[in-house]
Formats: C-alpha cells, structure tokens, sequence
C-alpha cells in the first residue's frame, strides 16, 4: 500500500496528521506492508502511484494556496475519484472541490471545479460546534468538532446526516460530501482516531473485502468513543 499524505506540512490544523498514523497501525497490525509519502508545493506527484490520499485541515489562506496549486492534478485527480480509490478529506480541504470559494472580502477564487458546489466564509465569523452525525454505512454515530467559517451550496451527495451540530449551511441537517471512495468532512478530531469504526470502514475499502483486518487493538479507542459519544449526548438532551 502507498499512502499519500498531500501538502502535510501546510495543511495540518488540529494534530489531524494522526489520522494517517491511524490508518497505517490498524495496516501494520493486519500484516500489511505499507509506505507514506508526505508531499507539498516544491514536490511533482504521480497520483497513480498511490492507493490512498488523505489532505488535512488548514487555515483559510493556506486552503486558497494549495486549491491553486492543485489545478496542476485536477484530472489525475478526477481519475482517482472515479477509479474509486479511497480518499480523505477533513477540516475545510474538500471545500477546494467545487467550483470556487468566495472569501470574507468578496474575492472569488477558483476551485479545481470537480463538482458543483459553491463555498462562501463569512465575514469574520467562526462557528464551532461539538458533533454527533450518521451516516449509511457505519452502524454507529460519528462524533467530532467542527471549527469553520463557510457555508457550501449545492452539495448533492452528502456524507453525513447531522443529529447535532453544523452542516454545510445554516440550520442544514446534512454535513460533508461523498462521491464514489472520497470522504469530505469539516470533522476533525482526529476523525480516525475518535471514531474507529470509521477507521475499519476506511481501512477495509482500502485493502479490499478479501483481506481480514486486526482490530482487537482498538479496545482504548472504542472505549474513549463511547464516552465522547455518552457525553455529547447527554449534552444535548439537556
């Protein structure tokens, strides 16, 4: 398995680099010999080289620069998607999708134009918000935190149903996006490491449904997941 870990160094918020040393201990502990290559601007990428693209969270500014950079893998990527390779996507990097992102100040910035969605921050204004989401292929809710400050119309194919917290919209009840193996979220956390069923289901579809996967291990993180859940929970009824 090669593992890319793209723009690691500039899109890396919130520790969610370990979501990647998640995938790659549930791997190792399934017997599967793997490799992670961390590339950024100064690097040339053959994205066929790899079976797994994972791109974390970063500062609105920073997400401009790598959303520009990216036009340059725009159909390699396009290919990846559609050859249903697994990718990830969190904090507000799936955002660099759609068709463009409109900045606080009214400039409009083109998006690699994969989908048809549309990104638009608000001025000067954050919302952050502890998460409780389903989604159709987990038999569990996922939790996490959102920190963002954009609203995303036009998202067809969402990821997750929200219980509580934020969506892609004011007062919207559907969060992230979904198409084909690619997994966009404002969830961060780490999302892998607070959810490991989620980290299983990724996991799997990366190694393929032929090859068993360990997760005895997981008994602290499954653990920790139920309390975050119990609490967030609880939290909400009150």
């Amino acid at each position: 398995m090669k593992l890319l870990h793209f723009y690691y160094d500039i899109m890396n918020l919130y520790g969610e680099y370990a979501n990647l040393l998640a995938l790659g201990r549930i791997l190792q502990k399934s017997g599967i010999e793997y490799t992670v290559d961390k590339r950024s601007f100064s690097d040339e990428v053959n994205l066929e080289e790899y079976d797994f693209i994972y791109i974390g969270s970063g500062t609105e500014r920073n997400r401009n620069a790598v959303m520009a950079d990216m036009q340059r893998y725009k159909e390699a990527l396009r290919t990846f998607i559609t050859n249903d390779r697994p990718i990830l996507m969190t904090g507000n990097s799936f955002e660099m999708l759609g068709q463009s992102v409109t900045d606080a100040l009214g400039s409009q910035h083109e998006g690699l134009g994969l989908f048809h969605f549309t990104v638009k921050e608000q001025n000067k204004v954050r919302t952050t918000a502890d998460t409780i989401v389903t989604a159709d292929f987990c038999d569990k809710p996922l939790v996490g935190f959102v920190n963002k400050c954009s609203q995303i119309e036009g998202i067809t194919s969402p990821l997750f149903d929200v219980k509580m917290g934020l969506g892609n919209q004011e007062n919207d009840t559907k969060e992230g996006f979904r198409t084909h193996n690619l997994f966009g979220t404002h969830l961060t956390g780490p999302i892998l490491i607070k959810n490991p069923h989620f980290l299983i289901y990724l996991a799997q579809l990366l190694v393929g449904q032929d090859k068993t996967l360990c997760t005895d291990y997981l008994t602290y993180e499954t653990a920790a997941y139920e309390v975050t859940l119990s609490e967030l929970s609880t939290g909400s009824r009150e």
